[in-house]
């Protein structure tokens, strides 16, 4: 464990800036102990640091940020039963080609690999795909350093109450240190990518949610255009192969990166040039169709830096939120140059998880980094408002205790392991406080 004077900590997205007074760094679970045992000691708040993927303060501290970094890789492997046990701080990027080689995989993955599984877990990070759940879903066991120091093993049939809570616990339970994760064997996925006509998609677009394992949805504001992924299962050697590294590069580095931080920077000084722009977007990025291994499918390289706003609706409301949202942006023009995202995904039965016994869709909209993304994200917030829209727990978003009470059914009973757990709420900070506490 190594300690040192605070220092400025920023997000990926650049929109959360804090100053702890210490940054601790660990790479045993006893280090954590150590970190957790003094924080109490000096009366300090503490949180824990992943890799920064959240647009939430959720991080942010002014008393110690632990960065548990050094807790990595696979701990333990069940072939039996197809579980495996990882430390807390293993990047998904990491954690994927480590399952490939054991023959096994996560059923379901987001579109960005940067996360730690800790971290993925903790804020709700959930894929797409309607016959299936997100990450949370599969995990059959935790470990927490909890606020005296202990350490706390939770599953199904060991505390359930607190492995409940802590599926989707916020990182205000205690430190996770280890995940237990229910795999499947690994899988190849056939992709097929084409752009649409977005009127068409959405009036078909509960149909292509069940005819597919996985749909994600890509619409360019200001056109009618939308870049539609469909993913599908497929047996050994079923399916096309993978994309040809030249088309890989030119597809996911040169233009989805690399040119599309010109054109951002570009945008940032001439907005009123975004219409124009967004819709040669919708064109540049052809059609295309390849088979790869699961997690080369879902995972893909975001370079250009934004921050987000996403919220999970009743999978019956993706459509009229999506035609208020259009109408927002005929109406203003406001420049925004990212595409809105729509994905869907399965209900499930844990606590704060934004899926909480609801089949929905999810809707995101993205504003690039250097451009002042408050006028978007408080329309988007106003139109899911009327749908009992659940905010993703990494995304922007300004929704308080008494609204979450309402939208989560369970959110008293996870406040009451929380009061249990951490009563001299050692892991707070003001965001955390306002999301939980009245």
């Amino acid at each position: 464990m190594s300690t040192a004077a605070g220092a400025t900590w920023r997000n990926w997205g650049g929109n959360v800036v804090a100053h702890p007074a210490v940054v601790t760094d660990v790479a045993t679970v006893d280090g954590v102990i150590g970190a957790v045992r003094s924080a109490a000691s000096r009366g300090l708040r503490l949180r824990v640091a992943g890799t920064g993927h959240s647009f939430t303060p959720l991080v942010a501290t002014d008393g110690v940020l632990l960065r548990i970094d050094g807790l990595r890789g696979v701990l333990h492997v069940d072939r039996e039963r197809m579980r495996v046990r990882v430390a807390a701080g293993t990047p998904l990027h990491q954690l994927n080609p480590a399952l490939q080689a054991l023959g096994l995989a996560l059923p379901n993955l987001g579109d960005i690999d940067r996360q730690t599984i800790s971290g993925a877990v903790a804020t709700g990070t959930h894929g797409t795909g309607v016959r299936l759940q997100g990450i949370a879903a599969a995990v059959c066991g935790l470990t927490l350093v909890t606020a005296d120091g202990s350490v706390l093993r939770c599953a199904a049939d060991e505390s359930p109450d607190v492995f409940e809570a802590a599926r989707v616990g916020l990182g205000a339970l205690g430190v996770v240190v280890e995940v237990e994760l229910q795999c499947v064997p690994a899988f190849r996925l056939h992709a097929r990518e084409s752009g649409e006509a977005f009127s068409d998609v959405l009036g078909r677009i509960h149909d292509l949610a069940d005819a597919h394992d996985h749909v994600d949805m890509h619409w360019f504001p200001h056109t009618d255009r939308v870049l539609l992924k469909r993913n599908d299962r497929v047996g050994p050697g079923e399916g096309p192969g993978p994309l040809p590294a030249w088309r890989a590069r030119l597809d996911d580095d040169l233009l989805a990166n690399r040119l599309f931080e010109g054109v951002n920077r570009v945008l940032t000084r001439a907005p009123g040039a975004t219409k124009r722009v967004n819709r040669l977007s919708a064109n540049v990025l052809g059609a295309r169709e390849f088979a790869d291994d699961s997690w080369k499918v879902f995972c893909s390289s975001r370079e250009v830096r934004f921050v987000e706003s996403e919220y999970a609706v009743p999978r019956a409301s993706v459509v009229p939120v999506l035609d208020e949202l259009r109408a927002w942006f005929d109406r203003t023009g406001a420049p925004v140059p990212f595409p809105v995202e729509v994905r869907f995904v399965g209900a499930d039965d844990i606590w704060l998880s934004t899926a909480y016994e609801r089949e929905n869709a999810y809707v995101a909209v993205h504003q690039y980094h250097r451009m002042d993304p408050s006028r978007l994200f408080a329309a988007f917030e106003a139109i899911v408002a009327e749908h009992e829209g659940r905010p993703h727990w990494g995304k922007v978003h300004t929704l308080g205790a008494d609204r979450l009470q309402q939208l989560y059914p369970r959110f008293d009973d996870y406040r009451a392991v929380r009061d249990r757990l951490d009563p001299g709420r050692l892991f707070t900070n003001a965001h955390v406080a306002r999301l939980l506490d009245r």
